[in-house]
Order: C-alpha cells, then structure tokens, then sequence
C-alpha cells in the first residue's frame, strides 16, 4: 500500500471513529493538493460524507457553522477535531457559470446578515503554512491594511514592497473607514461553490471575516467573470465597488504570488499600475 493511500484509509477510518463507527465500504479522493486533501467516504449503511485534512479542521468548521448560521447553503459539520474535517456529501455536478443568478442570491442573504458594528474574524486562520492574521478591528481600512496587505511585505521584493508600502499608506483616504460589516466567505472562487441542477448546493473552503461586501468580490473577479444575471440577482455592485476592488484583489493576488511565484508578480505589479503606486 502506497504512502498516500494508508494516509487515506487512516484518515478515513479516524472519520468514522468520530462519527461512532461504521464499515467502510468505499474510499475515493476528491482533488486537493497543496494546502489539504479531501475523500468521500461511503459506508455500509449508505452514509456518506467527505473528509477532508488541513493546518486548521476546528475553526473551518466553525466558518462553515458561521455561513451556515447566515443562510447560506453549506456542507453540514458532522465532526471536526485537529486532525480533519468531517462533513456532508454534496451533489456538485454542474458549472458555476450555469448559476449565476442563483449564487448573486446565496450572496446577497449573506451580506446582509446582522453583524456587529466590526471587522475581522475571532481566530487568525491560514492558508497551508501561510498565516491569515485577523483579530477585530474597529476601523476597516486599519484592518485591510494591517492584516491584508502589509503583513506581506517581508516575502516580497523590494521593488513590490515599497510599490505596497506606499499604497498602505493612503489606503484611510481610498477605502471606507465604517462600510456596513457583512459576513464575508473570503475565497470565494468557482472551486469553493458546489451547483447541481440550476442553484449553488454549497460553499466551501471558507476564510471568513467581516468587512466590506466588495471585498467578497475581489477572487470571484480575479478568475471569473460574473455575468449580468450575477449582478441583477445580487442587486448591482456594493456602494464604492469600482474604487476599491483593485485594492480588494491585491490580498489574493499577494496570497498566490507566495504561495505560487510566477506569473502572480505581474499580477501584483499589474494591480499597483492600476492603483497608481
């Protein structure tokens, strides 16, 4: 048995430990890569459920817990400790670009979920080994530019790095100070939204905090065009969209250039042109 797959099936049966037994009748991956893997598992007596591995299992789940509190549809949390996640299985067959309309929806129940008048998360999460420093924040530009943008600085090249700096610096006089908090799925990208037959079954892989609605936007539009039944069925663009989503997309654009290099340098360095730094 290869390395991969005794790591599989003990994962899989430390799962069904947890949710108090079961036969296992059926292991099979489900992508991951970098950061986790996942597997659906199925059991003699058809159950079935994803697992899924990671730095941080407990506070995953409870992001999913948060979105699901919120009204928006996600995976259900059968189990979580430090070592996996353990949730529902989702029918995911579709393309998100056959439920615009219907994600707009899921999105616009969200943000305007009550929150607190404040912005961050409760717990820092991360990124694989790639920290997400988060805490509450009572002034929103503070917040992105403290935990978003200049806790970057000490990976990046000197070049990007005073290019960031002096962004950082105008950033109280380019975003809002006290923009209404919305409940944030923060990696919001087509991989993380599950559709079946017409409507979006699940959101995953959360990085949640609160903040600006459009900074929700700045992975969805990093990769992927949003069409107008998007847009109509969200309502329009958040108020102060199109000055602030530059600014929004540097934190995923900085997140894939150290995670990744390569090409994501001239996407960095593309997004300060654009905000003429």
């Amino acid at each position: 048995m290869s390395g991969s797959s005794h790591n599989m099936t003990s994962m899989a049966r430390h799962a069904v430990m947890l949710l108090g037994g079961g036969v296992i009748t059926e292991i099979a991956p489900l992508g991951g890569g970098d950061i986790s893997e996942l597997w659906r598992v199925g059991l003699e007596d058809n159950r079935r459920f994803v697992i899924k591995t990671g730095p941080t299992p407990i506070i995953e789940a409870d992001m999913l817990r948060a979105l699901h509190k919120a009204d928006a549809p996600t995976p259900k949390v059968l189990a979580a400790d430090a070592q996996l996640l353990v949730m529902e299985f989702l029918p995911h067959h579709d393309a998100l670009s056959s439920c615009w309309a219907d994600l707009g929806r899921v999105l616009r129940r969200l943000h305007d979920h009550s929150q607190p008048a404040r912005y961050g998360w409760e717990r820092d999460f991360s990124f694989g080994e790639l920290a997400i420093p988060n805490g509450w924040h009572d002034d929103w530009a503070i917040f992105w530019r403290d935990c978003r943008l200049l806790v970057h600085l000490p990976y990046l090249p000197a070049n990007l790095a005073r290019r960031l700096e002096k962004l950082a610096s105008t950033l109280p006089d380019r975003l809002p100070r006290k923009p209404p908090p919305a409940l944030l799925h923060g990696d919001l990208w087509s991989g993380n939204v599950l559709a079946e037959s017409g409507r979006i079954t699940g959101l995953i892989d959360p990085a949640c905090y609160v903040g600006d609605a459009s900074a929700e936007f700045a992975m969805l539009t990093l990769f992927a065009r949003p069409n107008r039944d998007f847009w109509e069925s969200y309502g329009g663009p958040p108020a102060g969209y199109g000055e602030t989503i530059f600014i929004y997309r540097l934190w995923p654009a900085l997140v894939h250039f150290r995670l990744f290099g390569g090409s994501y340098h001239a996407m960095v360095s593309a997004l300060l042109d654009n905000l003429g730094v």
